[in-house]
C-alpha cells in the first residue's frame, strides 16, 4: 500500500488560521465591487483593505511564534502587514473628518513604501537561510535600487508628458514609490529563489506571486494615470491572500549555497548606472527636480555598497592568506606549501623540495620553555628566507619542520640542485641563535626530493614529494650527514623506518622493553661489583632487536625521554629486588643527550629510588662527552643536580671527545669508563698503551674509578691489572644477560659489597 503524502500544511495549523484564509479570499473577491465608482477617500473604500491586512497580520504573527525556524522572516513581513494595517485604519480615520478629507489617502498611499524595508529585511533574512550571507540586516542595495527606479520613472514621466506629472508630488511619488519599491522586491524574492537554491519550495513562488499581483495593480494606476484599473483593485488583497498560504506551508528542502557577493555586486553597478543615466539627463535638460535627488541618493547608496563590498572582498582575501599561512612565523603552512607544489607541477616546472627539521628542538623546547622555543622557529625562519629566490616558497608544515620548494634552473640535474639547495639552508643555520641572552646552536637535517614537474593537483603527487622528501630527512639524521636526496632504492626501507617508530611508540606502553645486563668486574679480586642495564625490545614480530636498531629513532623522534624513565624504572626495580635477596649490586644506566636537557630528570630519578628504597649510590648515571656538547650549560646543570642527589656520575667512552679533561675538572664525576677502542688496541699498540696508562694514574690523581669496556681475552684483562685499571666489563666475563640468566651467572662466582 503507497504511503501517504507528506502534509503541506505545518503541523499545529489551526482552523482558525484557515478561516482567516478563507476571508481573506472572500475580501479580495468583493474588494472590486466596491472600487468602481466608489469615492476614492470613501471608508468603504478602505474596509477590504483593512480586514485584509489584519487578518494577514494575524496570521504571520501566528507563524512567526509558533516556528522558531525562519521566525525573523515572518516577523518582518508581520511588521510590514502591520505597517500597511494601521496605515489603513487612519486613512478611514482621517476620511470622516471634514478638515483632513482632502488628505486622507495619504497613509494609505506611502504605506508599501513605509513596508519596504521591512519585506525586504525579511527576504534577505530568508536568503540567509540557504546562503552565508554575510550582512542579513543590510537594506542599503535594496533602498539604493528603489530610489534608482523612483527617478527612473519620474525621468520617464516628465519625458512623455505623462498627465500623472501634474498631479501632487505626494501623489506622484507615492504611487512611484509603490512600482519601484514592488519592482525591487519581485526581483529580490526571484533572486533568493537563485541565491538560496528555493526552486523547489512552493512558498517562495507564492510570495514572489504574491508581489507579482501587488505590482500589476500599482502599474496598472500608473498606465492609468494615478486611476485605479476596475479589473485590478483586488490585486493588493489577492497578495494577501497568496502571503497567507505562504506563511502556513511546510518548507521545502533547500540545498545550502556558498556565498557568492556577484548578485549584489552587479545589483549595485546597475543602479550607479541608471542613476547616473538619470543624472546626466538632467544635466542636459538644466533641471534638479527630485528624481535628480533620487538619482544622486541612489549612485551614493550603491557606491557605498560597493565599498562594503570592497571591503569584505579584501577581508576575504586576508582570511584566505591566513589559512595560508603560519600563525607563529607568517610562512606558508603546509596546505599552501602542497598548493605551490602542485601548481608547479601543472605548469611543469622542475622544482625541488626540501624538508628542513631541527634537531634536538625538544630539548630546547622543554628546557627553555614554549616561548624560548617559538622564539627560536620565528628566527630561523628570518634566517632561511635569504635563500629563497623568486619563485621559491619558504614554509611550516608544523613542530620544527620547514620546507621549500624551489624552482630549479633549466639544464642543471634536478639531484644537484636539490644537493645545492640543501647546502645553502644548512649554511644558514652555522651561526648560533641569540634566544634570552643565552647562544642556542641548532643543526638541522634536510631531506630533498626533486620533481620534474609531474606534481598534477588532485593526484596526490604532492603528498607523495613529501613523503619522499620526508624518507630523505630521517636518512640525513640517521647518517648524521645533514642532508640527504630522495633516493627510489631507499623507499622501502624509509617506509619500514617509519612503520618501526610507530611501533616504539604502542612498545613503550605495552611492556615490550626488556633490560639485559652485563656484569662490571673488580680487576684485582675477581668480584662481581655491578652491573650495566641495556635495553632490548621484544618485538612481536621481529624477535629481540638490540639498542642499534630502535634508539636512534626514539632519539630523532623525540621518544628518547620515554624510553629512558621505562629504562630507569625497571632498572631501579631489578635492583630494589636484587638487594632484598642480598645481591647489592650497583646498577648503571646510560643517559642521552635529550635526558640531559630535561630539567626534572633529577626530581623524577629521585622519586624513583625513594619510591623502591633504593639508596642513590647503588645508581650509576652514564654520561658521554658528545652529549655534554648540545647545551654544555644546561647539561652540567642537571648532571650536578644528579650527582647532589648522591647518585653516582660515571663518563661513558671516555678519550673519544673533544674536550675530556675539561669535563673532568667541571663534571662530579667518580667513574671513567674506557672506550672499548683503547681496550682493543691495549696488547698492540704502545701508543694506546701509554694513553691508558696515563688515564688511569690520571684518574686515581683525581679519586676517580676506572672501568674498562669491551674485555674479551684474559690476556688484556691481565694488563689492564698491571696497569691499575680498577673494574672490566666484557664478553670476557659474560655478555649482556636477562635477570633471570645473570643470576644463574652470578650463583657461580663469590658477590662482594662494595
Amino acid at each position: 500500500m503507497p504511503s501517504a503524502p507528506p502534509p503541506r500544511l505545518l503541523p499545529g495549523t489551526p482552523r482558525w488560521v484557515l478561516a482567516v484564509a478563507a476571508l481573506l479570499g472572500a475580501a479580495a473577491l468583493v474588494a472590486p465591487v466596491f472600487a468602481p465608482g466608489a469615492d476614492p477617500i470613501d471608508p468603504l473604500r478602505f474596509l477590504p483593505a483593512l480586514a485584509v491586512n489584519a487578518g494577514l497580520c494575524v496570521v504571520l504573527g501566528w507563524r512567526a511564534r509558533s516556528f522558531p525556524q525562519e521566525r525573523l522572516v515572518w516577523e518582518r513581513i508581520a511588521l510590514s502587514a502591520a505597517v500597511v494595517t494601521v496605515a489603513a485604519a487612519v486613512t478611514a480615520v482621517l476620511a470622516v473628518v471634514p478638515a483632513t478629507r482632502a488628505y486622507a489617502a495619504v497613509p494609505l498611499e506611502w504605506a508599501p513604501v513605509a513596508a519596504f524595508p521591512f519585506v525586504y529585511a525579511g527576504l534577505v533574512r530568508w536568503n540567509r537561510f540557504g546562503t552565508n550571507l554575510a550582512d542579513p540586516n543590510d537594506v542599503l542595495n535594496g533602498s539604493a535600487a528603489a530610489l534608482a527606479a523612483v527617478a527612473v520613472l519620474d525621468a520617464l514621466l516628465t519625458a512623455t508628458g505623462s498627465p500623472l506629472a501634474a498631479a501632487p508630488w505626494w501623489d506622484v511619488y507615492a504611487l512611484l514609490g509603490q512600482v519601484a519599491t514592488g519592482l525591487v522586491l519581485l526581483g529580490t524574492a526571484l533572486s533568493v529563489v537563485g541565491l538560496g537554491s528555493m526552486n523547489r519550495d512552493p512558498r517562495i513562488w507564492l510570495v514572489v506571486a504574491a508581489l507579482a499581483v501587488a505590482l500589476c495593480g500599482d502599474v496598472g494606476r500608473l498606465f492609468n494615470d494615478g486611476a485605479q484599473v476596475a479589473w485590478l483593485a483586488g490585486a493588493a488583497p489577492l497578495g494577501a491572500v497568496l502571503l497567507t498560504a505562504a506563511a502556513v506551508l511546510r518548507p521545502g528542502r533547500t540545498a545550502p549555497q556558498p556565498t557568492d557577493p556577484t548578485a549584489s555586486t552587479i545589483g549595485a553597478f546597475v543602479v550607479i548606472v541608471a542613476s547616473t543615466a538619470v543624472l546626466l539627463s538632467g544635466a542636459v535638460s538644466d533641471s534638479a527636480g527630485a528624481a535628480t535627488w533620487c538619482a544622486a541618493l541612489a549612485a551614493t547608496g550603491s557606491s557605498v555598497r560597493l565599498l562594503i563590498n570592497v571591503r569584505e572582498l579584501a577581508q576575504l582575501a586576508v582570511s584566505r592568506r591566513e589559512a595560508l599561512t603560519d600563525e607563529l612565523t607568517g610562512l606558508a603552512n603546509r596546505r599552501a606549501v602542497l598548493r605551490r607544489v602542485e601548481e608547479a607541477g601543472a605548469e611543469g616546472l622542475p622544482l625541488a623540495f626540501a624538508l628542513l627539521d631541527l634537531d634536538k628542538f625538544k630539548e630546547v623546547n622543554d628546557g627553555l620553555g614554549h616561548a624560548a622555543g617559538d622564539d627560536l622557529l620565528r628566527l630561523v625562519a628570518a634566517r632561511l628566507k635569504p635563500v629563497l629566490r623568486t619563485g621559491d616558497l619558504l614554509g611550516r608544515l608544523g613542530g620544527d619542520e620547514f620546507a621549500v620548494v624551489a624552482v630549479l634552473d633549466a639544464g642543471v640535474a634536478p639531484e644537484d640542485a636539490a644537493e645545492a639547495l640543501g647546502r645553502r639552508l644548512l649554511g644558514q643555520l652555522r651561526e648560533p641563535f641569540r634566544i634570552g641572552g643565552m647562544s642556542v646552536h641548532v643543526t638541522s637535517s634536510i631531506g630533498l626530493a626533486p620533481s620534474v614537474g609531474s606534481a598534477r593537483p588532485g593526484t596526490g603527487t604532492a603528498e607523495l614529494l613529501l613523503q619522499q622528501a620526508d624518507a630523505a630527512m630521517y636518512a640525513a639524521k640517521r647518517a648524521g650527514t645533514g642532508q640527504a636526496v630522495y633516493d627510489d632504492a631507499q623507499h622501502g626501507d624509509a617506509s619500514r623506518h617509519l612503520a618501526l617508530v610507530e611501533e616504539l611508540r604502542a612498545a613503550l606502553t605495552s611492556d615490550q622493553l626488556v633490560l639485559h645486563h652485563q656484569p662490571q668486574v673488580d680487576v684485582a679480586t675477581g668480584r662481581t661489583v655491578g652491573v650495566e642495564a641495556l635495553v632490548r625490545w621484544a618485538h612481536p614480530v621481529r624477535g629481540l632487536l638490540g639498542p642499534a636498531e630502535f634508539l636512534p629513532q626514539a632519539e630523532v623522534h623525540g621518544l628518547m625521554g620515554l624510553l629512558t624513565d621505562e629504562v630507569l624504572r625497571q632498572a631501579v626495580a631489578q635492583s630494589a629486588a636484587w638487594r632484598r635477596d642480598g645481591r647489592h649490586l650497583r646498577m648503571s644506566v646510560n643517559l642521552s643527550a635529550s635526558n640531559l636537557l630535561d630539567t626534572t630528570l633529577p626530581c623524577r630519578v629521585a622519586d624513583l629510588l625513594r619510591d623502591a628504597g633504593v639508596p642513590p649510590e647503588a645508581l650509576v648515571l652514564e654520561v658521554t662527552e658528545s652529549v655534554l656538547l648540545s647545551d654544555p650549560d644546561r647539561s652540567l646543570a642537571v648532571v650536578r643536580r644528579l650527582a647532589d642527589l648522591g647518585v653516582t656520575v660515571s663518563i661513558d667512552d671516555f678519550g673519544t671527545g673533544y674536550s675530556s679533561l675539561s669535563y673532568l675538572r667541571e663534571l662530579p664525576v667518580a667513574e671513567l669508563k674506557l672506550d672499548r677502542s683503547f681496550t682493543a688496541g691495549l696488547l698492540t699498540d704502545a701508543r694506546t698503551e701509554a694513553i691508558v696508562a696515563s688515564t688511569v694514574a690520571l684518574a686515581h690523581r683525581l679519586g676517580l674509578r676506572v672501568v674498562a669496556e669491551g674485555v674479551e681475552a684474559a690476556e688484556t684483562l691481565d694488563h689492564l691489572a698491571a696497569l691499575g685499571c680498577d673494574e672490566s666489563q666484557g664478553y670476557l666475563h659474560a655478555p649482556p644477560l636477562a635477570a633471570e640468566r645473570l643470576v644463574e651467572w652470578l650463583d657461580g662466582r663469590v658477590l662482594s659489597v662494595p
